[in-house]
């Protein structure tokens, strides 16, 4: 790990594209194979592979108690060495005394015999027990172990593998880039491995060995999502491409679904797995004839026009917020939150990859999948344009699998008017896309793109700040604010975007010498500065004392033209609100 941490340190000193890749591909040839594509893993800053499903379950928390233990700093001090470094894995390499005791004894796992501490695989090996371990005692056991074995400076990047965040300019593009250069392969057949595989680690395997070609589709294990960027209007919109398909933009998250027989799971777009979040859209998804892996929207949706003989529409975000990050959902709560999931893209079926196919050739084989009458899961009534409705053991709980409607506009004109109809519908803007371009995971290019439009700017007053991360280590730039009611303020967002570098600066500036109350991470500052900011919508929420909270919130401008007492109110708020439902 001492190489490792050692490479990482030169990575970190560098800004050029070209020395990074050069320092890792130079790493990777250094050590045996099997080191090599651990390595690869902890260099994309994950302590496993994608496609798995083990977590560590180590909090910040949890890691920051072990560092003080072992640093023997009081509470103070970390924090101090927290505000000047913005990072627990700096802190750890900046306060741990040097003396690793020797690997045997504490952890009974082999050492790197070439470099004379623990391999990567030997860390990852802990890493598994960490994450198998039950309870916040035996895992803490396990990371003091750990921690207290190696030195300062692999114990800071062993931290910041642990937390996901290296912050060393490195991203898993560069490890396919060094891979690629340092076992002679093209960096096309590297990324199209590490792709199909979800494992850099076993891609790198197989570049060593001259087997890239022998990377199969991994079911189950989510691919990378294509991107959109976005257009300031219609008529830029249109400047790629002519005669552009258009879908409604709407507010839900984006999900994948991998479908075989009955065996149905949904990632998010970070690939986490919500299939027990939506546990009605599985049975609707599942009886396809042939595997499929499908890209789409999850949203609340409302079937209050059903009897019309309208498929429904999608409600706000906020409603389906009430439905994430729950491993169990109630009835009452699928009742009350129904959800429909509307696809849009087929990236595989049947055995075919389908990304290199256009998008009119994907939709076509979208449509005839869709239209091919399935066995159920459980007894369920077939509509128009590909719907399907569950009729699950409880009549009241529905959920839907739609086919996103799509329309053409060769025009700006036209475009508006398709804007215009979204947003009568309650969605957020339109998707424009080229027919002709195939599915790129994980790129925003110019092939399709969005176009929306913010529902409102609020006047908010700065009440507490916090220290930022990465680039920003030492100044102050992550906004709590707050909107007036009656004659006290409530808190009602939180934006770290928006501002400049210099501006940040100016204000930080001004914070720590308007500082109320200083809690180490977080200010409360003197309600003085104004900002005027964005956001896509509003949603009720208990995390702010105003009850709603912002989507999406960014920094507009500073409003030094304006006095605290000018900023906008909880009525304006809940105005903006009722109009957006």
């Amino acid at each position: 790990m001492k190489g490792l941490a050692e490479a990482c340190e030169r990575i970190a000193a560098t800004t050029k594209k070209l020395e990074k890749t050069a320092i890792v591909a130079g790493y990777l040839k250094s050590v045996d194979t099997d080191q090599a594509a651990t390595a690869a893993v902890f260099l994309s800053g994950r302590p496993f592979p994608v496609w798995e499903e083990t977590t560590l379950q180590v909090g910040g928390s949890l890691l920051w108690r072990v560092v003080q233990e072992l640093s023997g700093k009081s509470e103070p001090d970390l924090t101090a060495a927290y505000r000047q470094l913005g990072d627990l894995g700096a802190v750890a390499g900046h306060v741990l005394p040097n003396q690793a005791l020797p690997n045997n004894v504490q952890t009974g796992v082999a050492a790197d015999a070439e470099l004379g501490n623990l391999a990567p695989a030997a860390i990852q090996t802990t890493f598994r027990r960490i994450a198998a371990a039950r309870g916040p005692a035996a895992k803490t056991a396990l990371v003091r172990e750990l921690l207290s074995s190696v030195t300062p400076l692999e114990a800071k990047y062993i931290i910041k593998i642990m937390t996901g965040d290296l912050r060393i300019g490195l991203k898993e593009s560069l490890v396919e880039e060094a891979i690629a250069k340092a076992y002679g392969a093209t960096l096309a057949d590297v990324q199209r491995a590490n792709m199909l595989l979800g494992d850099i680690g076993e891609t790198l395997r197989l570049a060593a060995t001259s087997r890239l070609s022998e990377a199969h589709m991994r079911l189950f294990h989510p691919l990378g999502f294509m991107l959109a960027s976005p257009a300031a209007n219609a008529e830029e919109a249109l400047s790629y491409f002519e005669n552009a398909l258009v879908e409604d933009k709407y507010d839900g998250i984006r999900a994948q679904a991998h479908c075989s027989a009955d065996h149905v799971r949904i990632f998010s777009r970070t690939r986490d797995d919500i299939t027990e979040s939506f546990p009605e859209l599985p049975p609707v998804l599942a009886g396809f004839p042939k595997d499929a892996i499908l890209d789409g929207e999850i949203v609340a949706w409302s079937y209050l026009t059903a009897e019309s003989g309208e498929q429904g529409r999608a409600l706000p975000f906020s409603a389906l917020q009430q439905r994430l990050g729950r491993k169990k959902v109630s009835l009452e709560l699928m009742r009350r939150v129904p959800v429909a999931y509307l696809i849009f893209d087929i990236l595989y079926a049947g055995g075919e990859l389908l990304l290199d196919r256009t998008l009119q050739e994907r939709a076509t084989l979208l449509d005839s999948l869709l239209s091919i009458p399935r066995q159920p899961v459980f007894p369920r009534s077939a509509g128009a344009q590909g719907q399907l409705a569950l009729e699950s053991p409880e009549p009241e709980i529905t959920a839907q699998v739609l086919r996103a409607p799509v329309l053409r506009a060769s025009s700006p004109q036209e475009l508006d008017q398709l804007f215009d109809a979204a947003q009568a519908r309650g969605n957020e803007g339109l998707m424009i896309k080229d027919p002709l371009s195939p599915y790129t995971p994980g790129r925003r290019g110019k092939s399709w793109l969005k176009l929306k439009r913010e529902l409102a700017t609020l006047d908010v007053v700065v009440t507490a700040v916090e220290y930022g991360h990465g680039k920003r280590i030492g100044v102050l730039s992550d906004y709590t604010f707050a909107v007036w009611d009656s004659d006290h303020l409530v808190n009602i967002g939180k934006a770290y975007s928006g501002l400049t570098d210099a501006e940040i600066a100016e204000m930080t500036k001004w914070f720590l010498e308007h500082t109320i109350d200083d809690q180490g991470f977080r200010l409360t500052v003197e309600p003085k500065i104004v900002l005027e900011v964005a956001f896509n919508n509003m949603m009720k929420s208990d995390r702010h004392n105003s009850g709603y909270a912002l989507r999406f919130p960014r920094i507009v401008r500073l409003r030094p033209d304006k006095l605290p007492e000018d900023a906008d109110t909880l009525e304006t708020a809940r105005s903006i609100y009722e109009k957006q439902k």
